[in-house]
């Protein structure tokens, strides 16, 4: 194989520059951003950090459940199940 073409190396170097300005993105200013707002959203509440999070997995906890409740009752076999039992019931 015979060196690259000139446009395809300046692309790939491109496309590492991206990578790299994502990546740092990622490993640094995300991280920091989510503490920030977190601690922001505890002053504007005027609670701890600890209790916000508490609440915050108390909150997932609870929204989980009620999906998964709402998941169970409306699944199409037992909803089958269901009007096959009505319909007997009707005749």
């Amino acid at each position: 194989m015979g060196p690259r073409p000139a446009h395809l190396r300046e692309q790939q170097e491109v496309t590492m520059i991206a990578l790299l300005l994502y990546r740092t993105l990622a490993d640094h200013i995300v991280p920091w951003a989510t503490t920030f707002a977190t601690r922001m959203l505890a002053r504007e509440l005027n609670m701890p950090e600890p209790l916000l999070h508490s609440t915050g997995d108390y909150v997932v906890a609870q929204v989980f459940a009620f999906e998964h409740g709402v998941c169970k009752s409306l699944c199409p076999f037992r909803l089958a199940a269901l009007v096959r039992a009505w319909w007997r019931g009707q005749h």
